[in-house]
Order: C-alpha cells, then structure tokens, then sequence
C-alpha cells in the first residue's frame, strides 16, 4: 500500500466516523473505499466493520449526556442487537463468497437509497409513537442486527428510523441510542471477523484511526449540521461505487 492509498482510507475512516455520528451511512464512505485500493469485497466488508467500531465508539462518547437516562433500554436492545449481529456475521463467513460478491452492488445501492430517504423515514417514524412497544421494537432490532452484523451499510439509519418510530424521545437521544447499539453490532462482528474472518489488519488499522476521531468530531456537527449536502454527495458517490461494481 503506497503513501497515497494510505492518506485515502485515514480520510475515508474518518469520513465515515463523522457521517456515521451525523446521520449513518459511514460505510458508503469507506468501503468503496477498500474497494478502490483493491481488497476484495468480503475482505473489504470484514475489514470495513473492524474499522468503524473504533467511530461508534468516539460517537458514543461525545453522546454521553444524550445517553443518560437510557441504561435500561440500551441494555435490553444490546442484547438484542448483537444477537442479531452475531447471525449476520456467521451468515457472511459461512456463505460462499460469490454470493456476497453478486449482492454487494444491491447493497450498495439499498443503502443509497436509505440514506437518501432518511429525512422522509424520520418524520414518518415521528408520526407513528408507541410508548410500550415490546415485541416490534425486539424484532426490528434483531433484523437490523442481522443485517449489521451481514454488511452493515447505513445501519445507523435503519435504527434511527427504527427507534424513531417506536419509541417516543426527542430525536437526540435517539441518535445516541443508535450509535450505542451500532457500537454492540460492529463489536460483536468485529470479534467474529477476527477469529474467523479475512481481515486485512492494515487497512483496517487505518480506517480505525481516522474513524475514532471522526466519530467524535461528528456529534459536534451532528447536533448544528444540516446534512442534506452531505447525504446527497454521499449518495452519489455510493451509486458511483455500485454503478462500477455492476460493470
């Protein structure tokens, strides 16, 4: 890996730790980014989510005064969200590795989507509040597990969405739940990768670094930012990343 390829996945982590802490979606920063230095893509997806919990948990932190007050639920939906990530995890080391090649591209682009629809997902999910919401709110939370724990692009915004619509708080303290529980679902793959999967230490090493201060940084831009800029040019580049993988 030269000197320039080096500079592009720090930049790249810490993109994706600010954009995770602002609005999710990280991993469409970085792991086209993997891509494009030339890992493979399963190698550039376990080495993409190693990265990133190092951002998670600089979000984390910064959110620590939003998080207060939330240990019950937090503890609960932890659970319940590495659970969910664990299978995922296990789902992407024991499937073939073609197959993960073929939908990468899909993927990519749901993500895009989801990240280009999120201001909608949020208001729609602030209209549907329900103060016990029990079993849903497990459920929902397993199934975004799994799919952390399988790829794990634009996460954040599936839980956001998720916790907005079912649990009835002011959209802050949400975000920092999200954060909080994408932390259990990278950590959970993480360790699963480690053991068992193809992880390119290196890269993932230089992802980490800029993602922990980028992780950081963003919630400060995450409580004054508006993102629309952002979320647009992120979409466009990961339509960009998944036009190039279809060809």
């Amino acid at each position: 890996m030269d000197a320039l390829e080096t500079i592009a996945l720090v930049a790249a982590g810490a993109g994706a730790g600010a954009v995770n802490a602002v609005a999710g979606g990280g991993s469409l920063v970085s792991f086209p980014a993997l891509l494009a230095v030339g890992y493979a893509p399963v190698t550039a997806n376990v080495s993409n989510q190693v990265g990133l919990v190092p951002g998670y948990l600089g979000g984390s932190l910064g959110y620590r005064e939003e998080l207060g007050g939330q240990r019950r639920r937090a503890r609960e939906l932890g659970v319940t969200v590495g659970l969910g990530a664990a299978a995922g995890t296990a789902l992407l080391l024991l499937a073939p590795a073609d197959s993960f090649r073929a939908i990468v591209p899909y993927l990519v682009l749901a993500a895009c989507a989801l990240l280009a629809l999120q201001p909608q997902l949020t208001r729609a999910a602030g209209r549907h509040h329900k103060p016990h919401p029990g079993l849903p709110l497990h459920a929902g939370t397993f199934v975004a597990g799994v799919y952390g724990g399988y790829f794990g692009g634009a996460l954040g915004i599936v839980l956001l969405a998720l916790l907005g619509a079912l649990l009835d708080d002011e959209l802050q303290r949400l975000n920092a739940l999200k954060g909080l529980l994408s932390l259990v679902a990278g950590m959970v793959g993480a360790v699963g990768f480690a053991i068992f999967g193809p992880v390119a230490w290196g890269a993932a090493a230089l992802v980490a670094s800029g993602a922990l201060l980028g992780g950081h940084l963003g919630v400060g831009l995450a409580r004054r930012l508006r993102p629309d800029v952002l979320r647009w040019a992120i979409v466009i580049y990961g339509v960009s990343a998944a036009i190039i993988l279809l060809v």
